[in-house]
């Protein structure tokens, strides 16, 4: 009598695990009352593990519903992972393989929300696509995950119990002290999002501020936002990709969430436009997720991250990214690891997206929704247990004298009062 699903399911996932298991073959394992429980309810959910045995599989099998996961995709992913494989003897290696030998073979087509992309890696009309698979999913959808901040990237806490909208004002906040705005100066925001960057600056900082986003549905949104805040004459966003900005002398230069997208390799172009958009003595804030060092690249290609989420993104460890961005002649100046801000940012929008869980799902499809639910519970995962980080750079263009107008002490301390 051949192995059941459950007892291959058994010799994987130590018991201590405390997840449990059922299949389509009437078999199962694990505690009764497991807090969550894998159930594999097709024969293609098999092979789809089989024939892409790392996380690329378990993806496809979740995104297609033949997998699913009966309790927290949080939970489950914090149980499961990691998984080291050395407790298996060479006999149980010969069952599984055994096992799952024919359906390996199969390779059933990839669910539809799997990106391709054409042309050549990150040039322009490559990155248009890339970005389009993921942010323009839809503004309503984004809505009911992020709030009516529309903010998509790491907040920052001033304790653990502020609200997602004020940590996210905090954030924008941050970035406009760190960068010293003052009234009259101009900024550019190169990836904006949504443009609540652009908009902050703007309204308690009296700069003029200009944004660029690849994503069409993020500029109209926020071009809508200027015009209903009464900023149109200060602010404005363009669908446009940020090299094709052509106006210089800015006095300061953010970048929140866009050096993920650039490509590794295109590190010395991408901080030697923003040098060369600067003022003398203009500085520049870098915010990027980053790895948490600079081990092997190949495993961004066949990610679920990738292949789902970010098509074409890379991730770099925070000692290569600065230094880059020194090597374009920035003085670095500060530097720092928000990585728990992350984590607890992922949370509040895994929350966001179960309370809208239907209208999420009548909006974007199930398949997109099933994405998002693993996606966001795997990066705050990963932050968790310091996989992935966040880091902000600060740096400065110098004069020709090496004087960077700096403060022997700055002070970054942000104003929480005043969003609350």
């Amino acid at each position: 009598m051949g192995m059941t699903l459950a007892q291959a399911f058994e010799l994987i996932v130590p018991a201590e695990r405390g997840v449990g298991f059922r299949a389509y073959d009437g078999s199962t394992a694990g505690p009764a009352d497991a807090v969550v429980t894998l159930d594999i309810r097709t024969p293609r959910a098999v092979e789809y593990l089989a024939s892409s045995p790392n996380q690329l599989g378990l993806a496809r099998a979740y995104v297609t519903g033949d997998m699913e996961i009966i309790g927290s995709a949080y939970e489950a992913m914090s149980r499961l992972y990691p998984m080291p494989m050395d407790h298996l003897t060479p006999g149980d290696k010969f069952k599984l393989g055994r096992l799952l030998a024919g359906k390996a073979l199969k390779r059933p087509a990839p669910p539809p929300q799997e990106a391709v992309l054409k042309g050549g890696r990150h040039s322009k009309r490559r990155d248009a696509a890339a970005i389009h698979h993921h942010y323009d999913v839809s503004n309503l959808f984004y809505s009911w995950v992020l709030g009516p901040s529309m903010a998509y990237t790491c907040a920052v806490f001033p304790d653990a119990d502020a609200s997602l909208e004020v940590a996210q004002a905090t954030k924008f906040d941050l970035v406009c002290r760190k960068l010293d705005l003052q009234p009259g100066m101009r900024l550019l925001d190169i990836g904006c999002g949504w443009g609540g960057m652009v908009r902050h600056a703007v309204k308690y900082y009296g700069v003029t501020a200009i944004g660029a986003t690849l994503s069409e549905q993020q500029a109209i949104f926020a071009q809508q936002r200027i015009a209903e805040e009464g900023l149109g004459d200060r602010a404005e966003v363009r669908f446009s990709d940020y090299r094709d900005v052509k106006e210089t002398d800015f006095d300061a230069i953010s970048s929140i969430g866009l050096t993920e997208h650039i490509g590794r390799d295109n590190y010395p172009s991408y901080f030697a436009f923003a040098y060369d958009k600067l003022k003398t003595g203009g500085r520049m804030l870098n915010h990027t997720i980053t790895r948490s060092d600079d081990g092997e690249r190949a495993i961004y290609k066949n990610s679920f991250i990738n292949r789902y989420v970010f098509p074409d993104g890379e991730l770099s460890g925070p000692g290569h990214i600065m230094s880059a961005f020194n090597n374009a002649g920035f003085e670095i100046r500060h530097e720092e690891n928000l990585r728990e801000h992350y984590a607890l940012t992922l949370k509040h929008w895994c929350e966001n997206l179960e309370d809208h869980w239907d209208e999420a799902v009548a909006e974007a499809g199930l398949g997109t929704a099933r994405v998002w639910r693993l996606y966001m519970a795997a990066s705050r995962m990963g932050f968790d247990i310091t996989n992935i980080q966040l880091h902000q750079m600060l740096a400065v263009k110098n004069d020709a004298r090496g004087r960077s107008g700096m403060p022997l002490r700055p002070d970054f301390t942000t104003q929480v009062s005043a969003f609350v």
